[in-house]
């Protein structure tokens, strides 16, 4: 009987699988925003398996100190807070949840921008603090997306997606990635391949949708937001650190842009102050997965690789390690 540490409680009967064979443990949430290496360290005392989310710091310290760990199930399709060389060094398996965000996140994608472009969360104060008397011709006038254009920085699972839901709202669609997407993700979506500088200066919103890298660091920063047009939306629902959160603020203060909305942050959970202080900024608390089928369905990927690797299967699902 192997043991599984959970660092999180997840979805109500999300582990049930494991259950019945296995010991699992499910930690409570920790007391600040995340937990520290030597946390992690001590919670792991045994464990065979660890089932993390993106704000656990999985380092070497960790793999160097639990030499029994066989597996990391990442609760998450991003993988930012694992050294996966330390991992492979010390022979463990690392898998995630890949591909089953994708609608739930492309529809929150476009929650955040319409919530923006039509200001519903200013709207939605208005008449709770008993401000609405009558209706006003130039209230709280929004951008129409009709004819509009569409800029998807990385065109994969999830900016494709969001690609065609743009087809509904008679959007035009243009994307950037490194390197152009197959013709065939192209055709579906209608996205025109463009340069990045084209791209910005075109795009009535510009959506992200790109992994956290090196290269992708702070990409929209204050010349990316200089480039674009003071009419135009950021939407971020990939990962905080792409933008540059003191060059967004400056820009919004000195009408660059017109407005974002931001399911994740550059340092998260901590928010830059001058992003709350605008009302032309939506904010979620990295709402992008969370619907309950793409909840129950992580950890039923997370679930199905435990249990290959624990029974020695050749064939692990999701692995990345």
């Amino acid at each position: 009987m192997a043991h599984i540490v959970a660092t999180r409680p997840l979805i109500e009967g999300g582990l049930s699988g494991l259950r019945d064979t296995h010991t699992v443990t499910i930690c409570d949430p920790p007391s600040g925003s995340a937990r520290s290496v030597d946390e992690l360290i001590a919670l792991t005392e045994g464990a065979d398996v660890l089932l993390s989310i993106l704000a656990d710091p999985v380092k070497a310290e960790l793999f160097e100190a639990r030499p029994q760990l066989r597996l990391v199930a990442q609760y998450a399709v991003g993988v930012d807070n694992i050294d996966l060389t330390a991992a492979e060094t010390h022979d463990v398996a690392v898998t995630h949840t890949p591909g089953v965000l994708t609608d739930a996140t492309a529809d929150f994608t476009w929650a955040l921008l319409l919530a923006a472009a039509r200001h519903v969360p200013a709207a939605d104060a208005y008449v709770r603090e008993g401000r609405f008397e009558r209706w006003e011709p130039a209230l709280l006038l929004g951008m129409e997306l009709s004819g509009k254009t569409l800029g998807i920085v990385g065109l994969g699972r999830i900016g494709a997606a969001v690609a065609r839901r743009a087809l509904g709202f008679g959007m035009t669609v243009v994307y950037h990635n490194r390197t152009r997407a197959n013709p065939t993700r192209e055709r579906q979506t209608t996205a025109q391949y463009v340069g990045r500088e084209e791209l910005l200066a075109t795009s009535d919103v510009v959506s992200l949708h790109c992994p956290h890298n090196a290269d992708s660091h702070h990409l929209i920063d204050a010349d990316a937001l200089a480039a674009m047009k003071p009419s135009a939306l950021l939407v971020n629902t990939a990962r905080g650190p792409v933008v540059d959160e003191a060059a967004l603020v400056a820009a919004l203060a000195d009408g660059e842009i017109a407005g974002a909305g931001l399911d994740v942050f550059e340092d998260e959970p901590a928010l830059h102050p001058g992003l709350r202080e605008h009302d032309r900024v939506v904010l979620a608390p990295h709402l992008g997965s969370a619907t309950t089928r793409a909840r129950m369905r992580m950890a039923q990927m997370c679930t199905d690789s435990i249990q290959a690797v624990l029974e020695g299967h050749d064939s692990v699902p999701h692995r990345l390690v």
